[in-house]
């Protein structure tokens, strides 16, 4: 019995919770960074262009949202007493594929949102290709949610 839920196993469930909340926030964060610069370059140039170039950085928000989804799902089933290894390793392994998707996600989309930003000032047709390319960037991240929520349904019923 002790074996199958030692007492470092919430250790693992929450150190999944940490990688999801931590990487998919730096992919945002570095997202809206990028693209916030390009932004600004616009600016200089086509003030009324700014509301439209916002777009990059929801998406960019929305990846920490995903990030926040998973370690609530994940926090909300560690229990302490009854919280398996296995449930623990499955917990971290979800963590880690929203967390890291989310970073890949943030990353492109602060690449192409800053290119694309930089880009709209001279040619207005770039915006419809801005936001297909975004639209797959942000693809990116809700595979990594979806990966997550697949795990975390596999430690439904796996109690000590």
């Amino acid at each position: 019995m002790t074996d199958v839920c030692p007492p470092y196993a919430p250790f693992f469930g929450f150190a999944g919770v940490a990688a999801s909340m931590v990487f998919s926030t730096v992919g945002a964060a570095y997202g809206t960074a990028k693209s916030g610069i390009g932004i600004t370059g616009l600016g200089q140039f086509r003030p009324e262009l700014i509301m439209k170039s916002l777009i990059p950085v929801v998406m960019s928000g929305i990846i920490a949202v995903y990030g926040l989804v998973v370690s609530v799902l994940i926090s909300g089933r560690i229990i302490p007493g009854k919280y398996s290894l296995f449930a623990g390793f499955i917990h971290l392994a979800a963590g880690l594929a929203c967390g890291f998707t989310g970073m890949a996600a943030g990353y492109a989309i602060g690449i192409v949102g800053d290119a694309c930003v930089r880009a709209y000032v001279y040619e207005s047709k770039v915006f419809v290709t801005m936001i297909l390319i975004l639209i797959f960037a942000e693809v990116l991240g809700l595979y990594g949610l979806i990966v997550a929520l697949i795990l975390d349904t596999l430690t439904n019923g796996v109690t000590c």
